[in-house]
């Protein structure tokens, strides 16, 4: 490509829901530059749009200067910022008939059959998305349980209301969930749930899906090892053959509330130009995300990116704010070190190790494969031994849960001199002003 890098690069194009080396590219940034996003709602609104293959509406694929297979790319999340007024989520039910294999991919018409078919609104609720072409409920989506939550003006805070107001909601849902010009989904307020109203909640926004672009298409979603499990023998077209075919995965599909302003993402490069994509913002979201779904809402963020050559990341890593680390994973203190270090005196201990906070993400199909995985991944990344990596996490960190089934985050203080064996410590550094 000869696009000449841009210095901020502004993006608002989408794709139907797929990640993978085919997607069109949005445009180029420069190595060190920054990317502006304006993402429209993820999770539901594709979920309830037939003609989507995938289970969120993310950005076209960003190429970023200079990075090519087995290099890193840093993401420094400068902001993110809600633009939606309120967002209806909750537990889901599926419809049987609207979908094959996958109700988040393999999309069908219940009654004439149209494969992803074009879709129409006739009116406000569960029945109000229409096949174009013979006008039966096309949806595979329903609520099993299911709330509708309005956002004050400085997004603080939400509360659920009650039948009344998910109807006002639903009858400006546009409006409402404040769409980019470019979104194709429908947006889920239309559905108007109301149960648990009045409740009162905390915001706090952060990027559900943020990552670089697989080495293989497959459905946005469905990039990470738990999702991704619903593609092994599947039939649609973005089947894959067997567990180790999911390797290709770049788990951008994080739905960690740590991956918000002030943190940092370090992503594997699996193609040239990185591909780096972005949406399915939240506006909140407990740990493990436990209905599967949470507030998502339509945004903007603003992103740094700086590639690192020759670090071949076996998946991803967060730097988070200090703030969201575990307790005994935070960087020591100076009256720490000092006590430290007069304990090594003592106990004639030669080399006391200075150690910096780093988070591995590790994915599968339950929580404890997702574990398996992230202390395989840090005993590839830092040449240590499996028993090496579980006594680390145990003593100086710990891990957290991002999703159900399987995405956790792996916490440990990593002694600065692996950290520089393989080209991090200068990154980890500059996050925790070390």
């Amino acid at each position: 490509m000869s696009e000449k890098p841009a210095e901020t690069l502004e993006v608002d194009e989408f794709t139907l829901g797929l990640v993978g080396p085919e997607q069109e590219w949005a445009g180029t940034v420069r190595d060190g530059g920054t990317v502006k996003t304006h993402t429209p709602a993820g999770c539901w609104g594709p979920m309830i749009t037939p003609s989507f293959r995938g289970g969120h509406e993310v950005t076209r694929p960003i190429r970023v200067e200079n990075a090519e297979p087995g290099d890193a790319l840093v993401v420094r999340i400068k902001d993110v910022e809600v633009t939606s007024v309120a967002t209806s989520t909750g537990s889901m039910a599926e419809r049987a008939d609207a979908f094959g294999d996958d109700p988040f991919v393999d999309h069908r018409c219940p009654e004439c059959g149209t494969p992803w078919p074009e879709t129409v609104v006739e009116g406000t609720g569960e029945e109000s998305i229409r096949c174009a072409e013979c006008g039966a409920n096309a949806s595979s989506f329903g609520f099993e349980y299911g709330y509708t939550v309005v956002f004050d003006d400085d997004r603080t805070v939400g509360i659920t209301v009650g039948a009344d107001g998910a109807h006002q909601l639903a009858e400006r849902a546009d409006e409402a969930m404040a769409l980019p010009e470019n979104s194709r989904q429908h947006p889920i307020l239309l559905y108007e749930p109301d149960e648990m109203p009045g409740a009162l909640g905390r915001l706090r926004p952060f990027i559900g899906n943020i990552g670089t672009t697989p080495a293989v298409e497959l459905p946005d979603s469905h990039n990470a090892g738990d999702f991704g499990q619903f593609l092994i023998g599947a039939e649609h077209d973005w089947g894959l053959p067997d567990e180790a075919a999911l390797e290709a995965r770049t788990d951008g599909h994080l739905d960690s509330n740590e991956v918000r302003p002030g943190a940092v993402l370090i992503c594997p490069v699996r193609v040239d130009g990185a591909g780096l994509y972005v949406g399915d913002l939240h506006a909140n979201q407990g740990d493990g995300e436990l209905s599967l779904h949470t507030t998502d809402v339509s945004g903007r963020t603003e992103l740094e990116v700086e590639v690192i050559k020759g670090l071949d990341l076996p998946g991803p890593l967060l730097l988070p704010n200090e703030e969201d680390l575990p307790h005994i994973a935070k960087p020591y203190t100076d009256a720490e070190r000092a006590a430290g270090t007069a304990l090594a005196d003592e106990y004639d201990v030669g080399t006391l190790h200075d150690a910096l906070p780093l988070q591995v993400i590790g994915s599968g199909a339950t929580i404890n494969e997702a574990t398996e995985n992230a202390f395989a991944r840090a005993s590839s990344l830092f040449g240590i031994s499996e028993g090496e990596v579980r006594s680390r996490c145990t003593f100086t960190g710990g891990v957290e849960i991002a999703r159900l089934p399987g995405v956790v985050q792996l916490s440990m203080l990593v002694p600065v001199e692996l950290l520089d064996e393989v080209g991090l410590a200068e990154t980890v550094r500059e996050q925790y002003g070390a």
